[in-house]
């Protein structure tokens, strides 16, 4: 399914509002972590304790509050998720887990709930002590001023090279009743699959089991975020969270129940649409790439030839310059670590076959022009050995990419 947006994002639907989820109330505010003049502080808190899941990156390299998640989540039991942008609070030691868990303490005070309800998450610099005096001057402020924020000042307060705030809705219906299942995400660089590729917040007031809330995140975060690169970095902070607080009285939805499939389709559809929306706003990039495999030995085969593709900087720089350059489409095929017979690969960029049982088709010219008109841009590759198939989202490779990045300290 594919939606229209804005020019920040946000999804067209319901007179281009995002909705919250009944029995959640947020709030952000200016806490100047790394530098005065915007908001870089938010605070998700459910009214009542919900089921929470998560999502976690892979990095051996973990920052302090994802160390500190990481083990709070087993409860399966959560309220409130305090987020903040400018610091990551990676490779700070002692002090980081000692901070974090002031943090969650000082947030806990505040709203007069668990410390063990109380999550932490942080992105921005690695390597930065987190200015704890401005943490707790914001707290009581974050408090006071629940409930006056949207989704879309949530996504603002936690960007940091973003430039625009993400944020999806989705309606759905359960049964008699209309519940309601909202995202916010912030990403555009150091994006690589393995969990979770950025910071990614879910709420829902449709009440899900947290077995099972827990099990439709990861499934979710497998086939969507899983599945998208900008850069082949992955961040020591990725997180992706799901709070279901169950304020739209429904019975809760198990795993084997007939509202499952329902609830699944809807969480699919807006992690996908978030993952989107990171591509979308990848680090300089001028154009989205969906990098899809068909006719693979399985979906490991295809998903591994998929990702050469699309982790490739001769690709995403040929991309870039509007050079069909299937040549290094097939380059990358090669040594993506799955076996296959050149003699039967099709290539096609858009609707142009470019590639036919491994040769060129002579329409280099017509798939250059393809690609100077088109801002989406699709490659569409069938190795014609099986009938698996996988897709990978990413975006080119531009010099704003490299002014970014070395720019990103100062």
């Amino acid at each position: 399914m594919h939606y229209k947006y804005d020019k920040i994002g946000v999804m067209l639907k319901n007179k281009d509002k995002t909705y919250i989820p009944e029995g959640f109330l947020l709030s952000a505010g200016e806490a100047a972590i790394k530098k005065p003049g915007k908001k870089d502080i938010a605070l998700i808190y459910s009214m009542t304790e919900a089921n929470i899941a998560g999502a976690f990156t892979t990095n051996m390299v973990k920052a302090a509050p994802v160390r500190l998640d990481i083990e709070k989540i087993k409860s399966g039991k959560g309220q409130a998720i305090i987020v903040n942008s400018g610091n990551a609070n990676a490779c700070t030691g002692r002090k980081g887990m000692k901070d974090v868990a002031e943090t969650a303490s000082l947030m806990a005070k505040s709203l007069k709930i668990n410390p063990s309800l109380v999550y932490v998450c942080s992105t921005g610099v690695i390597g930065t002590p987190m200015p704890m005096e401005k943490i707790e001057a914001i707290i009581p402020v974050l408090t006071a001023n629940l409930g006056r924020a949207s989704l879309c000042d949530i996504a603002s307060a936690i960007m940091t090279t973003d430039t625009f705030p993400k944020a999806i809705s989705k309606k759905v219906k359960i049964k008699s009743r209309t519940g309601t299942i909202s995202g916010i995400c912030k990403g555009a660089g150091m994006i690589a699959p393995n969990m979770a590729t950025m910071l990614c917040f879910i709420m829902t007031d449709i009440a899900v089991e947290k077995r099972t809330l827990s099990r439709a995140l990861k499934d979710s975060v497998k086939k969507s975020f899983n599945r998208i690169t900008i850069d082949g970095d992955m961040s020591t902070n990725d997180t992706a969270m799901i709070m279901s607080n169950g304020a739209l009285g429904n019975s809760e939805i198990k795993e084997n129940s007939a509202s499952y499939k329902i609830f699944k389709n809807a969480l699919d559809e807006v992690t996908y649409e978030l993952s989107r929306l990171i591509i979308k706003d990848g680090e300089g990039a001028t154009k989205s790439i969906a990098t899809e495999v068909n006719g693979a030995a399985d979906e490991k085969e295809a998903e591994k030839a998929a990702f050469s593709v699309a982790n490739s900087s001769l690709v995403k720089t040929a991309i870039y310059g509007n050079d069909a350059n299937w040549g290094r489409i097939m380059a990358a095929l090669g040594y993506s670590g799955i076996k296959f017979n050149e003699e039967n690969v099709s290539i096609h960029l858009g609707n142009i076959k470019v590639v036919n049982k491994g040769t060129g088709t002579g329409k280099d010219a017509e798939a250059n022009n393809y690609l100077r008109n088109n801002s989406e841009v699709s490659i569409l590759i069938n190795l014609n050995k099986g009938s698996a198939s996988a897709k990978v989202l990413t975006c080119d490779l531009t010099e704003e990419y490299i002014r970014v990045n070395a720019e990103y300290r100062t």
